[in-house]
């Protein structure tokens, strides 16, 4: 593990995490690795002990100062903690630690996913002292990764390997990228040292396979004899025929749904394409203010989907739009409309008809996420397919970040 030290730790227990860190030693024998220590990402809610970046994930390290020491912590991420069976009274910040570091981890992802850096995970830890005797955290909290650990060497090391899982490494070029955004400056030959391959891994869950040939044993076919000049003249013609006709009936029919068979995977979450479309008009297809503006200012084009997964038994839908816009401001402009509680939005395909089996009625009380490249908008709206949703609903919230990464 290599140590580049930005600042002071904002946090006590911070140098607990630091000496934890240390102890891994320079090179790959025990992790590998680069930890940035005493950072804030661009866009994150507060100051990080630690970034630890893996050729298979990042992990923030946010510090946590109990008042006192503890034989007992329950730290579920949607209630407050309890120390010893007293509730952890909290005069600032969120309800618990947890949700800072998923908010924290999640604004990281985000920030690397605007610049179009590897897309490696971003989990979180969280290291509370001085000492706490046992932590106790629910089984789906796991899932969602966040650990809440002591700061010691064998609880942070654990953490990081169960949570640096990604399906590829993470090259030495793209990690230095990565870094540089953190602040941090590392040569290519260090990171190499710590684990990153020079060239990085193929994954072959984004190669695309639909233009390699299906192998045959049976020789291949005689050409046959070319055409004279009018079958060329004539097949042309059929060829422009068939063309159009099928141009037009894709403009014709934006409700015409891509195969089930179509998925994305986003930090090793396969997403299933439901329906998808590409229009034009953007007023026709949003409400509410969000109509009114669009009246006044024509988008460039929409794009929509609506994709299928699972957070553990339960089946989630995913609603992505993504508008193009005439000019950067008016990306801000309308990024910070759809952010507005009240103001409307872009109608999701369920609404307009376009539902399978087993999906939810609609996406009201969505989990929405919304970002802007540029002059493209992105939002995203997530709902449980077979039970209540809440706008803060933690495990929706962060399948939304995921969600800003999918293509419809």
């Amino acid at each position: 593990m290599h140590l580049v030290r930005l600042g002071a730790e904002p946090t006590e227990v911070g140098a607990d995490v630091r000496a934890a860190i240390a102890a891994w030693g320079a090179g790959r024998s025990v992790l590998g690795g680069v930890a940035v220590l005493g950072c804030r990402p661009p866009g994150g809610p507060r100051e990080l002990d630690a970034v630890i970046v893996l050729p298979r994930g990042v992990i923030v390290v946010l510090g946590v100062d109990l008042p006192e020491p503890a034989l007992k912590l329950e730290a579920p991420v949607g209630t407050p903690w309890t120390v010893d069976g007293w509730p952890l009274v909290r005069t600032e910040g969120k309800v618990n630690p947890a949700q800072e570091g998923l908010e924290s981890a999640a604004a990281l992802a985000r920030g690397l996913q605007t610049r179009g850096l590897e897309p490696l995970p971003v989990a979180a830890v969280v290291a509370v002292g001085p000492y706490v005797g046992q932590v106790t955290q629910p089984t789906t909290d796991l899932h969602r990764g966040v650990r809440v650990v002591s700061p010691n060497t064998t609880s942070v090391l654990s953490a990081a390997r169960e949570l640096a899982t990604y399906e590829s490494s993470c090259g030495a070029g793209s990690a230095r990228a990565l870094l540089e955004v953190l602040g941090a400056e590392v040569t290519d030959e260090q990171l190499v040292e710590e684990g990153f391959p020079a060239s990085p891994d193929v994954d072959l869950s984004r190669v695309e396979t639909a233009l390699i040939p299906k192998y045959s044993e049976d020789p291949p076919a005689a050409e046959p004899p070319r055409p004279a000049p009018r079958g060329k003249l004539i097949g042309a013609a059929v060829a422009v025929l068939l063309c159009a006709l099928v141009g037009a009936l894709l403009l014709g029919s934006p409700s015409a749904s891509p195969p089930e068979a179509a998925a994305q995977r986003v930090d090793g979450v396969e997403f299933a394409l439901r329906a998808a479309d590409h229009v034009a008009a953007c007023a026709p297809n949003s409400y509410g203010d969000v109509q009114r503006w669009f009246q006044q200012q024509p988008c460039r084009s929409l794009r929509r989907g609506v994709f299928e997964t699972r957070l553990g038994p339960s089946p989630v839908a995913v609603s992505v739009a993504i508008v193009d816009v005439a000019d950067q401001g008016s990306g801000t402009r309308l990024r910070e409309l759809l952010e507005s509680a009240g103001t409307g939005g872009v109608t999701d395909l369920l609404a307009q008809g376009r539902g399978w089996p087993g999906a939810p009625r609609e996406f009201g009380d969505a989990a929405q996420a919304v970002q802007q490249n540029g002059t493209q908008v992105r939002v995203v709206q997530v709902v449980w397919s077979q039970r209540p949703s809440h706008p803060d609903d933690l495990e929706l919230r962060a399948m939304a970040e995921r969600g800003l990464r999918l293509n419809p």
